[in-house]
């Protein structure tokens, strides 16, 4: 695949010929796919690490179902670590609230690998412990653990249905559980096509 014309870092430009080969990213479109999503999903791959510095008003909002009432958001406003906890305790592998497991695996990379159990897969293909030095997940592998994702989410399937905003769009939603950003996404994933297919 010719990769010379895509508008990307070149830290991510150095990464594709890993991540292509490792998960199968076999074809343009598969690429395009992908590199659309998280162009997006990490505000042109500057953002490898999730924003949890929520006021009370963005916690009953984002997060309603785990701050019902004013009064706890309130006591969690502006508190990233206490935030992380307590949204994510006691799923995706977490540990209670306590644990502090939220927070060391809350969201990185470019799509944001998120959970302990995420962690544990991601680690079973990378040499260093990511368990152990989970912020190499947005330092080193930003691209790969967002590959990781994709596999573990059989997105490929979807991506070889074609370039059509139908097709984008079911991409989207199996990526951010719904169509949040879909006219950024198919507008970088049209970019992204014809890019690679000059």
């Amino acid at each position: 695949m010719n990769t010379s014309n895509l508008k990307v870092s070149p830290a991510v430009l150095l990464e594709i010929p890993t991540v292509a080969e490792k998960f199968g990213v076999t074809t343009p479109l598969r690429l395009a796919h992908f590199l659309a999503q998280c162009a997006h999903e990490s505000a042109n791959f500057t953002a490898v690490k999730e924003n949890l510095n929520y006021s009370a008003d963005g916690l009953r909002k984002i997060f309603g179902k785990y701050f019902p009432t004013d009064a706890l958001a309130a006591q969690y406003a502006r508190q990233p670590e206490k935030i992380a906890n307590r949204v994510y305790s006691s799923r995706m592998g977490n540990g209670d609230e306590a644990s502090g497991d939220g927070f060391k695996f809350r969201g990185r990379g470019y799509i944001q690998l998120t959970g302990k159990e995420n962690y544990v897969a991601f680690d079973k293909i990378v040499v260093e412990d990511i368990l152990a030095n989970p912020d190499l997940v947005a330092t080193k592998y930003p691209l790969l653990s967002a590959a990781f994702f994709f596999n573990k989410n059989n997105l490929w399937a979807i991506c070889d249905k074609g370039d059509s905003i139908d097709v984008v769009t079911m991409v989207t939603k199996r990526v951010n559980g719904g169509t949040h950003g879909l006219e950024d996404r198919i507008n970088k994933f049209k970019l992204f096509n014809l890019s690679l297919k000059a």
